[in-house]
């Protein structure tokens, strides 16, 4: 099984709207694909409350079943509708992908 975990850092403001709304789409975006990416076995998205510097404002919990499910979910069309717009609205990303 693989682990896919992303971190974002999100902008105060971007695309016309503020970081808790770019969030709650952010999230949406990415709930919309759970159950459509063939190999995701999981999938959890969280807002962060904590408010420290050091803290990202969302973060994606994902498991695959396979390196393989994991590369073609990277170029899924759900996929790419949240990929496309995380880059107009985040300061950061990090990302970390595991097998156990």
């Amino acid at each position: 099984m693989i682990k896919h975990i992303v971190l974002w850092k999100l902008k105060d403001f971007a695309e016309g709207t503020t970081k808790q709304q770019n969030a709650l789409k952010i999230k949406g975006l990415l709930e919309e694909m759970r159950g459509k990416i063939p190999g995701m076995l999981k999938l959890e998205v969280g807002l962060n409350f904590e408010k420290s510097g050091d803290a990202a404002d969302i973060s994606l919990y994902t498991e695959f079943e396979s390196r393989e499910a994991l590369d073609a979910y990277q170029i899924h069309p759900e996929h790419m509708k949240v990929k496309n717009f995380l880059p107009l609205v985040r300061t950061e990303r990090r990302v970390v992908d595991y097998e156990v």
